[in-house]
């Protein structure tokens, strides 16, 4: 099987969304993808982008280490994160992809981000939706 995190670098939702990606990948033996996805790279966000890769890296050493099975992208091509997850996992042949939710709005609450919305309804396999606060 073929899992894939939707990483947005590093923040405390990104962790809830990997301990529990970590903890099924090896439950069902799967590969874990991680993806990072930036529309375009500026010369003003290349600092941006070392500091992702070399979270991506770190990330990929140590889940490797737990003995799961890991790979790790950083998509640059052009398109919004949302639709480029979805295009990543169509390319991958993913089996569940790996998002994380966070609103706090009572407005928030029914609508998700764009970018999830996006994933959920266009996504060509199961999504799971990932609350922090239930970690």
């Amino acid at each position: 099987m073929k899992f894939l995190v939707a990483y947005a670098g590093g923040t405390e939702m990104d962790k809830a969304v990997l301990a529990l990606a970590e903890k099924n990948a090896k439950l069902f033996n799967a590969t874990l993808y991680i993806a990072n996805s930036m529309e375009g790279a500026s010369e003003k966000e290349s600092d941006d982008l070392i500091k992702i890769e070399s979270k991506l890296e770190t990330l990929k050493a140590s889940i490797t280490k737990e003995g799961i099975p890991c790979e790790t992208h950083l998509l640059i091509r052009g398109l919004f994160p949302g639709e480029d997850i979805v295009e990543f996992a169509k390319d991958k042949n993913i089996d569940q992809i790996y998002i994380g939710i966070e609103k706090k709005s009572r407005v928030g609450k029914l609508f998700f981000g764009s970018n999830a919305q996006h994933i959920i309804l266009e996504a060509p396999c199961p999504v799971v939706s990932v609350n922090k606060k239930i970690f």
